[in-house]
């Protein structure tokens, strides 16, 4: 990498010993993904590892050298969820043990967050670009944040520019305030080299579509045709919301950073094909496509038949319109069923300060506690990392969720049905 006089000053130890490292580290980073230079971040950060899980020695001693070297990121920055809600997600006492060892250093370590730069106690969530959290960059801007939903969101429904960093790297980006330039932050990198053709009869589920799509394209870039005849040309929050299921199950059933849909995202409404490499390949989703790739996922109960005892619903965290719209869907169940409350237990999760936005909602609110849904803003993936956690039969409508877990997969219209009914019998 070719660095100014400023940076190779910062390299040599110019503004101390942990500087240094910090830059060493980014500058090895580039190296390794041949890029030319580092070009400077343009809005806050945001951090994947927001969880004090005890084994992390090597990132609490990274921590404490930044902090007692008084470093701090550039901008506030927000983070992923926490992992435990003791309140709404319930714990039986061996599973509450075994959180108390995993997660020991939680309190240690976000009070390493706090002297870091944490935006506030309430930036614990996946989707900090949410308008309640507020870490919404532009259009261009140049990001380092790590989690892999969330890079993906502002890649693609923003057109902001970030790569798919690991954790701490996200980190030494914010405090440097600069990044190696490679790959989604260039122009060539950002050019599609799958074309994805939706011919399905109706709109497709966003958590199995993402999948199909993660798991043909990998890490390549998809410039995917036809979804606007089913969510349309407006960035409305209807088609955000499906955009960000879809794109999380991309980037984890796959390993996706950017997709562009026709008609809708920023980059494809303003270069359109030009976007598409010469040779792309082209995948063509239908119905037979969707289900084989829904009827692939595999079943990994001990019990394949097992009564569920947990549903969750909202990973990645649930937007505010969605928290409305569920609150519905799960009334319009119950009266189906002929219930009043659901007979499995259902947590919806949503960030801190979308939660907080919800409850000023008395009506929709009060309706959802009714039905016995708790809201959480837990991150459920680091909830089912408790292998005796694992071992409960586990329900969710998140494609990423079950890629990571041993939770299972059902469509909305199923897991509400799931949910209300209290088993998976059809």
């Amino acid at each position: 990498m070719k660095l100014t006089e400023d940076e190779v000053a910062i390299l040599n130890g110019e503004k101390g010993e942990v500087m240094a490292k910090v830059m060493k580290s980014l500058v090895m980073y580039g190296d390794v993904f041949n890029a030319k230079r580092m070009v400077e971040i343009s809005a806050p950060s945001h951090f994947v590892t927001s969880f004090g899980i005890s084994i992390m020695k090597a990132v609490f001693d990274i921590m404490d050298e930044i902090n007692n070297a008084g470093i701090t990121t550039i901008e506030k920055f927000t983070v992923d969820p926490r992992p435990l809600d003791y309140d709404n997600v319930k714990c039986n006492p061996l599973e509450k043990l075994v959180f108390g060892i995993m997660y020991g250093k939680q309190e240690d370590y976000e009070e390493q967050l706090k002297k870091t730069g944490l935006k506030d106690s309430n930036a614990f969530s996946c989707t900090c670009y949410m308008e309640e959290v507020g870490n919404i960059p532009k259009k261009g801007d140049i990001l380092s944040w790590a989690e892999s939903s969330a890079v993906v969101y502002a890649n693609s429904v923003i057109g902001a520019r970030c790569n798919r960093n690991s954790a701490l790297i996200e980190m030494f980006g914010a405090i440097l305030g600069k990044v190696p330039e490679f790959d989604l932050l260039t122009d060539e990198g950002r050019k599609a080299t799958w074309v994805v053709e939706v011919k399905t009869s109706k709109k497709p589920e966003a958590q199995v579509l993402g999948s199909a799509i993660g798991m043909k394209v990998m890490s390549d870039v998809p410039y995917i045709k036809g979804l606007d005849k089913f969510i349309g040309k407006e960035l409305n929050e209807q088609a955000k919301d499906y955009l960000k299921d879809m794109g999380a199950a991309t980037a984890s059933n796959g390993a996706v950073g950017l997709y562009h849909v026709d008609n809708l995202t920023p980059e494809a409404v303003e270069s359109k094909y030009t976007l598409i490499h010469e040779n792309a390949k082209v995948y063509v989703i239908d119905d037979a496509e969707l289900e084989r790739v829904k009827n692939s996922y595999p079943i990994i109960w001990k019990k394949p038949d097992a009564k569920p005892s947990r549903c969750f619903i909202g990973c990645p965290h649930l937007s505010y319109n969605q928290l409305i719209e569920w609150t519905d869907r799960i009334g319009r169940e119950l009266d189906e069923q002929k219930k009043t409350k659901v007979a499995l237990e259902t947590i919806f999760t949503s960030a801190p300060d979308v939660v907080a936005h919800f409850k000023e909602n008395k009506e929709y609110h009060e309706r959802l506690l009714s039905y016995g849904v708790r809201i959480s803003s837990i991150c459920p993936l680091m909830y089912m990392n408790n292998p005796i956690c694992a071992k409960r039969a586990v329900v969710t409508n998140s494609n990423k969720l079950r890629t990571y877990t041993t939770a299972r997969y059902y469509t909305d219209e199923e897991i509400t049905s799931i949910a209300v009914r209290g088993d998976i019998s059809k």
